[in-house]
């Protein structure tokens, strides 16, 4: 398979790739297009059809495609103008080669989470972090093979896994630095403040928004499956959950990012950091991934800043 990775511009592409998003778009002259959105398991590209007239077969989003095409270089990245397209059939590919996955072991990633879960010495909050991460085997699956985001950072199987570990590693760090920090309270805020992602977004291949992601957030849902684990704890203590909520409640920092709280605990800043560390350094590591050289890559809206890769070599 031609996976999207190893795709140079002028490769001639003939291969089957998952639609994950349709549109119909004009031209100037008013003529219609199609933009898609292909993916594999490497990650995805932008496709576009600019002749409709033949040799393109009826097909939808979320279907597997068998496409021909060409690659081409838009705007420093890779995209593929296609001539021909068709519904695959279910005996020309496997499932496997078109979900996106964490590079990192997810086995050996999750068992390092849940190494941090028994060095917590808090009773309640360690009995907190064990309802979900080892006594619930249908949360534990679920967040073992779910995404972090639908796009802009970690938006893989094991993206939710692979973003919560390096969380509660920069947050363990912290602790070591600053020994005010309430390493019980800030892990477990490290290990949980995503966990209502796994009701935002929907599982793979389609990782879209559900009602839920959309009407309430990942932060707010992720207050209300906290709250409602700890009302099954008995004499869990009302200021420890209402300090790991006010947690989950500030981790994105700031209003306008979506934080129905600012940090008002030093611990709540701290996680907030290395979030925001985590996806930052995420975010342009998969631009870079996705590019050759060191050439500028342009304004990205997500850094609000031109960036490219560091020249400097040892």
């Amino acid at each position: 398979m031609q996976f999207i990775e190893s795709w140079r511009e002028g490769d001639r592409i003939s291969d089957i790739y998952l639609c994950k998003n349709k549109t119909v778009g004009k031209t100037k002259t008013g003529r219609s297009y199609y933009s898609l959105t292909l993916q594999d398991k490497t990650g995805t590209a932008d496709g576009k059809v600019w002749d409709l007239s033949s040799g393109i077969d009826h097909f939808e989003a979320m279907q597997y495609i068998k496409i021909d095409g060409e690659v081409v270089r838009y705007q420093n990245t890779n995209q593929l103008n296609i001539r021909r397209i068709r519904v695959a059939s279910p005996g020309e590919y496997r499932v496997s080669d078109f979900l996106p996955v964490s590079p990192y072991p997810i086995e050996e990633m999750y068992q390092s989470l849940l190494s941090y879960i028994r060095s917590v010495s808090h009773e309640k909050l360690r009995l907190l972090l064990q309802s979900f991460f080892v006594d619930d085997a249908a949360f534990s699956k679920a967040f073992q093979a779910h995404s972090a985001a639908k796009t802009i950072h970690h938006g893989f199987s094991g993206g939710l896994l692979q973003h919560t570990l390096r969380v509660t590693e920069l947050c363990d760090f912290y602790c070591r630095q600053y020994k005010l920090l309430n390493r019980d309270l800030l892990l477990a805020g490290a290990m949980l403040h995503d966990i209502g992602k796994l009701k935002e977004l929907s599982a793979f291949p389609e990782n879209d928004y559900t009602d839920a992601g959309q009407l309430l957030g990942h932060i707010v849902i992720g207050v209300q499956m906290v709250s409602e684990a700890c009302a099954g704890i008995p004499d869990f203590p009302e200021v420890t959950k209402n300090e790991l909520c006010h947690l989950i409640l500030s981790h994105h920092g700031e209003f306008e990012f979506g934080s129905p709280k600012k940090p008002a605990l030093i611990e709540a800043a701290a996680l907030h950091f290395a979030d925001n560390t985590d996806a930052k350094l995420q975010t342009m590591t998969e631009m870079f991934t996705e590019t050759t050289g060191f050439g500028w890559l342009g304004f990205q809206k997500t850094l609000d800043s031109n960036v490219r890769r560091t020249e400097t070599r040892a």
